[in-house]
């Protein structure tokens, strides 16, 4: 939880129905640029589409299917959804929402990329292993085709971009290592993160 101001709102409810308090609407608004109105247009929408103030797997779904080709939704959904799901309890809520929506939008490089580090630290304990890197490889190889002329392997990408990334040579790549190799325009690296950033580009777009 890199911003503090979002790990502590928890949304309340009222009679079963999530409300967004003044203190939450206002930290929400503090770390997303927003004004309070905008930020509670923004619940407003979410809880018309989630009325449990909660967007489940099966609704991410959907919204990751407008994003990407249908194949590359369906194997892309469990990575992309653990960025959203920051306390790990399967469904999203909506300051989990918003953090990623404005960290995509207006975040520091170092902001995006320590969201993105979630996409491929696939067991969630703050490092990425070959095992893991090699799996998020083999789901995104079909997104990874568009740019990459050479039809490097699997295999290829996935041994070039560890490489790239485990500096100290430990067999696991820590937070730091990720961004900096990513940051530091390393071929492999940069082509992986630039992909997972594109998934929310594009679907900001529309």
């Amino acid at each position: 939880q890199h911003i503090p101001t979002l790990s502590s709102p928890r949304m309340g409810s009222k009679n079963g129905k999530p409300v967004l308090t003044d203190e939450n609407a206002a930290a929400l608004a503090q770390s997303s640029g927003l004004d309070v109105v905008q930020v509670r247009e923004y619940f407003d929408a979410f809880v018309a589409e989630h009325p449990n103030g909660k967007m489940k797997k099966k609704d991410f779904r959907e919204m990751m299917q407008k994003a990407l080709p249908k194949k590359d939704a369906s194997k892309m959904e469990k990575h992309v959804f653990r960025i959203y799901d920051t306390n790990g309890d399967g469904v999203v809520d909506f300051p989990e929402f918003m953090v990623v929506y404005f960290i995509m939008a207006d975040g520091t490089p170092e902001e995006v990329l320590s969201k993105i580090f979630r996409v491929f630290d696939v067991n969630s304990d703050g490092s990425i292993t070959k095992k893991e890197l090699t799996r998020l490889i083999k789901d995104m190889y079909g997104l990874l085709n568009e740019d990459n002329p050479e039809q490097a392997s699997k295999d290829l990408i996935t041994k070039s971009a560890f490489a790239e990334m485990d500096k100290d040579e430990d067999g696991k790549i820590s937070l730091e290592e990720f961004i900096s190799a990513c940051l530091g325009q390393e071929q492999f690296s940069k082509m992986l993160a630039c992909k997972i950033i594109d998934i929310f580009v594009e679907d900001d777009a529309e």
